[in-house]
């Protein structure tokens, strides 16, 4: 998610730094700062009111709470900043509603080529990843392959697809969620039809199965590409059918980010969810503070350790830890390391949810494809090589780098790294308190 908004959280920095430059703050400095801040929000293709009353509630709070008089104000402006950018985007983070009893129906709405169909398909995959028996429902029956693409996306997510050729959508909702409730399906997924504006015979029919079955949570899906447009949508499609709430799609592509800060001040409807990538598996839920915070380049740990939870397998990682603390850590423990922080997906994004490296990153080239050189030399190895690498002579070398596309030269810079990090975990099991709890070697937070 971090394209999105890459210029905008440049030019609040800047506006920031200057006001770090100054001791003591006076009115205009806030004023200015904050004329700043407008100017770039605009840029970001903000909502014009909604640009202006945000820093006009800025600049209010910080004069009225006489922030100027504190020896520590630019921080303080930061933080005030932080908590209306946070109240922007909807304050708490909003849940998908449930209902008393299974199914849990949710349309899926949206413009023609906003993502909805794949979208449907994520969604799907996120419920299925919390435990629950999700099932995509077929109702666009105009759009050409939309039920086989819906059919293909969907044996990807692993999740079912129900469908019922060209009936009317709304007799094929109704079916879908008798079966999902005699088959323990306890989510329902209405892939609905789209068209290329908003139009008396979408709205009807979107109305047609709304009436036909119970729905718990209509999900508007929005390209952010798309820009203020996107916030028009929103309030057409909220005004004709009141939706419940957004999934913002492209927040990882080269948009201006405005779409997220605008959608929830002009419809009054959260964002739910933002689509962050191509796969399948890149649907992260929307959280308005930790997303303030990446805004103001200050990280966002909450979300890393999420990530890292969901998927990290917590009796592997214990395992590794203790087979490097037993000095028996080999290839096929790297190995396994290096495929789970392959799943958590680029390392630079990584990276960039740690305070302060949003912008130190922006112009350094993180090359990923450097995991699959590693992977492909440690698949190359034998499994008694892989177990002692001490094994490997020049000519198995040789034979490793051919057989992985690499060089000798990238085979021994891995088994130096792997011996270098082999040293530094006996220094740190050396380093054990009393009750057997590792020390962490200097300079890092305990």
């Amino acid at each position: 998610m971090d394209l999105a908004f890459d210029q905008l959280s440049d030019k609040i920095a800047a506006a920031f730094k200057r006001l770090r430059s100054k001791g003591k703050l006076t009115e205009a400095d806030v004023r200015e700062a904050m004329r700043e801040v407008r100017l770039a929000l605009l840029e970001a293709d903000v909502n014009y009111k909604v640009a202006k009353d945000f820093t006009s509630s800025v600049a209010e709070k910080c004069i009225g709470e006489r922030v100027m008089d504190s020896l520590t104000a630019p921080q303080t402006v930061v933080k005030i900043v932080r908590d209306e950018l946070t109240e922007l985007m909807g304050g708490q983070q909003t849940r998908l509603k449930t209902a008393a009893k299974i199914p849990t129906v949710i349309l899926m709405c949206g413009l023609q080529g906003s993502g909805k169909t794949t979208h449907s398909a994520k969604l799907a995959k996120f419920l299925k990843a919390q435990g629950h028996r999700p099932m995509l429902v077929a109702c666009d029956i105009y759009r050409p392959a939309a039920i086989e693409q819906l059919q293909v996306v969907g044996k990807a997510a692993g999740v079912p697809v129900f469908e019922k050729g060209t009936q009317a959508p709304e007799q094929t909702a109704r079916e879908a969620v008798r079966y999902a409730r005699d088959y323990g399906h306890d989510f329902v997924l209405l892939d609905t039809a789209g068209r290329l504006h908003i139009d008396d015979d979408l709205m009807a029919e979107l109305t047609r199965i709304t009436q036909a079955v119970e729905v718990n949570d209509i999900l508007l899906v929005i390209d952010a590409m798309i820009g203020q447009d996107a916030v028009n949508v929103a309030k057409a499609f909220n005004d004709l059918l009141e939706i419940d709430g957004v999934i913002l799609t492209k927040l990882d592509g080269d948009t201006r980010g405005g779409a997220a800060l605008s959608v929830r001040a002009v419809t009054g409807k959260p964002i739910l969810f933002a689509g962050v990538g191509e796969k399948l598996d890149d649907l992260e839920e929307f959280h308005p503070d930790r997303m303030a915070s990446r805004i103001l380049g200050m990280g966002d740990v909450l979300s890393l350790i999420e990530r890292v939870e969901t998927e990290i397998d917590e009796r592997e990682a214990a395992e590794a830890a203790r087979r490097l603390e037993e000095n028996k850590f080999d290839m096929n423990d790297l190995l396994a390391q290096f495929q789970s922080i392959k799943k958590m997906g680029s390392l630079k994004s990584l990276l960039k949810m740690l305070p302060g490296m949003e912008r130190q990153l922006r112009d350094v080239d993180i090359d990923d494809r450097e995991l699959l050189h590693i992977e492909a030399i440690i698949t190359s190895m034998t499994p008694k090589e892989r177990a002692k690498p001490d094994l490997l002579g020049a000519s198995r070398k040789r034979r490793i780098a051919a057989g992985s596309g690499t060089s000798v030269e990238a085979v021994n810079r891995l088994l130096r790294q792997y011996e270098q990090m082999k040293k530094m975990f006996r220094q740190m099991s050396g380093k054990k308190g009393k009750r057997g709890r590792m020390t962490l070697p200097p300079g890092f937070p305990s």
